[in-house]
């Protein structure tokens, strides 16, 4: 992030970039899930057993994405959630990779490859949106002050 001057947490305008810049401005990890749809292998990744309260950014952008009160504990080795923060946070397109069908999870601001979303989760939403570790960045929510004696 330090080197991304394309990373806010602020600005939800779309961003479209060549992929030469998001190389040079994003880790090789985050540039490989992101941009190349890379995936890390289950239960590798530093957040899919995170259970803190706060929210989860597009490592890439820094777009808001889903709120922990969204994530529970689907065993499939990566973070879950039920759903996205805002509607326009992510985008879906079709995946036909790998020999089957798949809804494919983008980041609403940078387009990037987050995930899949699958029809196997939770209420209220039914959804298990599996997302990799890599491309997500964890903002831990603010703790109350204590109050004054």
């Amino acid at each position: 992030m330090q080197n991304n001057p394309y990373y806010s947490e602020t600005d939800t305008s779309r961003l479209e970039l060549p992929d030469s810049v998001w190389r040079a401005v994003l880790d090789p990890e985050v540039y490989h899930i992101a941009r190349e749809k890379g995936t890390e292998r289950a239960f590798t990744g530093a957040l899919w057993d995170h259970n803190e309260v706060g929210r989860y950014r597009c490592a890439a952008c820094g777009n808001a994405l889903f709120l922990a009160d969204s994530k529970f504990a689907s065993g499939c080795g990566w973070p879950s959630f039920f759903a996205p923060e805002r509607k326009d946070g992510v985008l879906y397109a079709e995946d036909r990779s790998h020999g089957m069908v798949r809804t494919e999870v983008l980041c609403g601001r940078c387009g990037g490859h987050l995930g899949h979303v699958f029809d196997d989760g939770p209420p209220p939403t039914g959804k298990r949106f599996c997302m990799n570790s890599a491309v997500l960045r964890f903002e831990p929510q603010p703790k109350a002050l204590e109050p004054a004696r």
